[in-house]
């Protein structure tokens, strides 16, 4: 039914806010389905996760991933991060659109102080927290959000440390009756996002196409390494992926680098594809199988 994007600082209280506001959506008369999804669903360090752009990238990525997933129409899903990046918000934003429900942003806005402060009690604590350069690169480059922006509106404010965290603070009660609120002709404070005509028909089918796309690939350049380092790094007799599958037929040795560059290219010629046609196969056989193709007609040109 809905997607809630929490923002805020490092160590701001983010976490806390998440899961009072899932608890008081679980007590309304609806008891809608809640699901929040953060880093440590996926066994993911604070400090790891936020180490070099290569790594905070991959995480908005895991997450963006998921929450596409994730979102239906009988369920509200609660994006717990630093969700800091306008840019990133705006890609969420976009999620919430195509698949048609309410959209808003919850905003734990603490001073920096505070932040550096509550994050030095939970390292004496020995409980998660951010190393100081890490924790001072996020609070720099955090975007604050502003409700005229579409992707940040609407914008409920919480001001954990002068006011604390509870089920019954301002901004989460009016969050609550925000996304539980019943719809019909006559509301107007209450806005769900319409899909585009390119979204609303492309959706599903081009986000399961993708993830079995990524997988697939994978699986055979994994197959194809396997077997040529159980041929002592000569070319194999053509690698089999298993019965209904055609064989991988190479003739010399392929290089990992090389492998890889050939899954890159494949994947986003199959991308460009389902911009002007159907989208590509939604089921792993059919994606291993065009790949195999791919690959025998680039290593069999060589």
């Amino acid at each position: 039914m809905a997607l809630v994007v929490i923002c805020g600082q490092p160590c701001s209280g983010k976490s806390t806010a998440a899961a009072c506001l899932a608890e008081a959506l679980k007590e309304t008369e609806s008891k809608p389905s809640v699901r929040t999804i953060d880093e440590t669903s996926f066994h993911l360090s604070r400090n790891q996760s936020y180490a070099n752009m290569t790594e905070e990238k991959n995480l908005r990525g895991v997450l963006r991933s998921e929450v596409d997933r994730s979102l239906s129409k009988d369920s509200i899903v609660i994006v717990d991060s630093l969700n800091s990046i306008k840019g990133y918000r705006y890609e969420l934003w976009c999620l919430a659109r195509a698949a048609g429900i309410r959209y808003c942003v919850l905003h734990c806005d603490v001073d920096e102080e505070s932040c550096r402060i509550w994050n030095g009690e939970r390292h004496e604590r020995g409980e998660p927290s951010y190393d100081d350069n890490i924790f001072e690169d996020l609070v720099r480059r955090f975007e604050t959000p502003d409700s005229k922006n579409r992707w940040d509106s609407p914008l409920f404010e919480l001001w954990p440390a002068k006011d604390g965290i509870e089920k019954l603070s301002t901004a989460i009660v009016d969050a609550v009756s925000y996304l539980t609120k019943k719809v019909d002709s006559k509301t107007r404070d209450v806005k769900i996002l319409q899909p585009t005509i390119a979204t609303q028909s492309a959706r599903g089918s081009e986000a399961n196409s993708l993830y079995e796309m990524d997988r697939a690939t994978q699986e055979v350049t994994n197959a194809i390494v396997e077997a040529q380092s159980h041929a002592l790094g000569g070319p194999p007799n053509g690698v089999s992926l298993g019965p209904g599958l055609p064989t991988v037929d190479i003739s010399r040795s392929v290089s990992l680098p090389e492998l890889r560059r050939l899954r890159r290219t494949f994947i986003k010629l199959a991308g460009q594809t389902s911009l002007s046609g159907p989208p590509p196969p939604s089921d792993a056989d059919s994606a291993k199988r065009m790949f195999v193709d791919y690959l025998n007609r680039e290593l069999g040109s060589v």
